[in-house]
Formats: structure tokens, sequence, C-alpha cells
């Protein structure tokens, strides 16, 4: 008997569990009026993240998303095409209308998409470098053993 009764608590609770879940609300799109623009350039390819302000990345492209393969990958046009993609859709998506521009690397679409940001109609609040500057060098190889 007990166990009868322990088949039927069980077939009933796994009958609650796959009920159908009610939907959830739509949720709404975040208004980011104020963000940051981190522009990773190097000699093989640009990489173009829109930010808010804590760090969270609403918009990212790169020259390779966009059709560009091999060397052009790396060109400045590239990069300018990248830039422009990513910050129109954060333009569209959470209204974005001004930015902190933050550039790493050697690479040749630095100028570009800088550019390509103020073509958009996003206004540029400051434009930093925060490419690593190497200090010390490597370890110096030994002397040799006669």
């Amino acid at each position: 008997m007990a166990e009868e009764e322990i088949k039927n608590t069980t077939v009933a609770d796994a009958g609650e569990a796959k009920a159908p879940k009610s939907k959830a609300a739509k949720k709404s799109k975040r208004i980011v009026n104020a963000g940051a623009v981190h522009i990773q350039a190097t000699f093989n390819n640009t990489i173009i993240s829109v930010t808010d302000k804590t760090g969270g990345v609403l918009a990212a492209s790169s020259a390779g998303a966009n059709g560009f393969r091999g060397s052009k990958k790396g060109t400045a046009f590239a990069a300018g095409v990248a830039a422009e993609k990513a910050l129109e859709i954060a333009k569209k998506n959470h209204a974005l209308n001004s930015v902190d521009v933050y550039v790493s690397g050697i690479g040749l679409g630095r100028d570009a998409a800088i550019r390509a940001i103020s073509t958009v109609g996003i206004k540029i609040d400051s434009i930093t470098d925060v490419t690593p500057i190497q200090h010390g060098g490597v370890r110096p190889k030994g002397e040799r053993k006669p």
C-alpha cells in the first residue's frame, strides 16, 4: 500500500512539473546615453567594442566579421567599416550619443576607426591610448660555458 501511494504522488508531482510555463514579459532594451568604445588595432585585424560605463558590451564588430578576408582585414578602410557598423547598432538599439574612446595596438585602423565614430554622429568626449608599453624587456641570456 505504501509503495502505491509513493508511486501515485510521484506521478502527480511529475505532471505538475511539466505544466506549461507562462511567457515572461519581453525584456526592454537599455537606454545608454554615454559609453565607451574600445578599439583593438593589430596588423591583422581591428576589433571594435562599444560598452556602457561599467564595461557591459552593447555592440561589437570586427573587420573579419564584415566580410574582409586575409590581408584586407588589417587595412584602414576595413577598420572604418567595422567601427561604423558597431556604432550604428549601439546608436539604434541603445540611444548612444557620446563616448570615450580607448585605443590599443599599433595597426593601421587606429585613426580610421576614430574618424568613423564622428561620421556616425556620436560625440567623442576623450581619446585615450592604452597600448601596453614594455619595460625591462626579457631576461638576458647567460654567459656561454667554456
